[in-house]
């Protein structure tokens, strides 16, 4: 049988709050990012890997407390100061020219007392900041941490990916690939965008036998 044309289409991600599996893992992240009031000083820094749920749980909390979304790098220093809270999402790609704007940004919400989400994969005493005001303030954050996945979160993860996809895997696809995955966020949703790119182009189900020789094909870095 001809190989199927395969188009990379984006997932269709549910991101509501109900579409967030709480694990050991995250579970102290989620309840801190989920009280802004409690936040000291207004403020919170959200840091775990690529593909951890940071974007997930930020926009719980922006559609629970009415908060704006920006990402780092779509900063335009000439912007207006934000009238609500805000999410600062990959902070690790803040512009030089946007630390001024996130300095005086960060002081009108404190002022205000409005909350202001930063989130990264790694603490904001990590990220490249040159203006000194802006990275002692960040780094004052507190930090929210999402860890490694534990095997809960690591099936709930490995679901939700799948149905994002509208794909249903063979039930034992779910543990060969807890038992065969590395501990990653972002192996596993590689791994799951290779899989529906193969079942497409081969036009086959997703079978244990189908994933394991399909790993199997597959360099790690390029899953």
């Amino acid at each position: 049988m001809a190989e199927q044309l395969a188009f990379d289409l984006p997932a269709t991600v549910r991101l509501g709050a109900d579409d967030f599996f709480v694990s050991p893992a995250n579970e102290q992240a989620f309840a801190m990012v989920r009280t802004p009031a409690a936040w000291p000083d207004g403020k919170l820094a959200l840091i775990g890997p690529s593909g951890s749920g940071k974007t997930h749980l930020a926009g719980i909390l922006a559609a629970e407390a009415g908060l704006d979304v920006i990402t780092a790098s779509d900063i335009d220093p000439a912007a207006p100061l934000p009238t609500r809270g805000l999410i600062v999402e990959d902070g690790e790609g803040l512009a030089p020219v946007a630390e001024e704007w996130l300095f005086h940004t960060h002081n009108h919400l404190r002022a205000q007392t409005l909350p202001l989400l930063l989130t990264g994969r790694s603490a904001p005493a990590r990220w490249d900041i040159a203006l000194p005001d802006l990275r002692s303030r960040l780094v004052a954050a507190t930090t929210a941490r999402i860890g490694t996945p534990d095997d809960p979160l690591l099936m709930a993860v490995l679901l939700k990916h799948f149905s994002d996809r509208q794909l249903m895997p063979a039930p034992d696809v779910i543990a060969y690939l807890q038992r065969h995955l590395p501990r990653s966020f972002e192996a596993i949703r590689a791994t799951v965008r290779t899989l529906d790119r193969a079942a497409l182009e081969q036009g086959k189900p997703l079978t244990r036998p189908f994933v394991r020789d399909v790993l199997d094909s597959v360099a790690p870095d390029t899953r």
